[in-house]
C-alpha cells in the first residue's frame, strides 16, 4: 500500500545518426521549460551512446499533463533527433485512472505502484 501520487513517464530515445549534438540541444530545451512547472519533481536527460532516457517525475497525474501539454511542440520537434524506442507510465492506481483516457493513444505500458514510500 502507498500514499505516494507521483506519476512517472519513462521514455527512451535512440538518436539519430549525426544528430546527437542537435539532441542535446534539444533536451536542454526541454529542461529549461519543464523547470518552470510547479508539479516537476525531477527532470533530465541520461545518455548511454546513442541511446537516451528522459528521467522525469511528477507529483501527480495532473502534473504530468499540464507538462504534455506544455512540451507538445518539444515533442513533436524531437522526431528529427531521435525515435522514441520504449515509453512507460508509472505511479499508483487511483492516479494512472487519470491518465488511461487522455494518453489511450500513447504507445505505453502501465506499471502500478503497489507498496512504497516517498521522502
Amino acid at each position: 500500500m502507498t500514499s505516494d501520487t507521483c506519476v512517472t513517464i519513462v521514455p527512451y530515445f535512440k538518436i539519430k545518426p549525426g544528430q546527437a549534438d542537435a539532441f542535446r540541444a534539444h533536451c536542454q530545451k526541454f529542461v529549461a521549460r519543464t523547470e518552470t512547472e510547479p508539479k516537476a519533481l525531477f527532470y533530465g536527460f541520461s545518455f548511454d551512446g546513442d541511446n537516451a532516457h528522459c528521467r522525469e517525475g511528477y507529483v501527480d497525474a495532473e502534473g504530468l499533463l499540464h507538462h504534455l501539454e506544455h512540451v507538445q511542440d518539444l515533442i513533436a520537434e524531437s522526431g528529427n533527433y531521435a525515435d522514441t524506442v520504449r515509453l512507460e507510465l508509472h505511479g499508483p492506481a487511483p492516479e494512472l485512472a487519470k491518465l488511461r483516457e487522455p494518453l489511450k493513444d500513447m504507445p505505453a505500458q502501465w506499471f502500478t505502484l503497489e507498496y512504497g514510500f516517498r521522502k
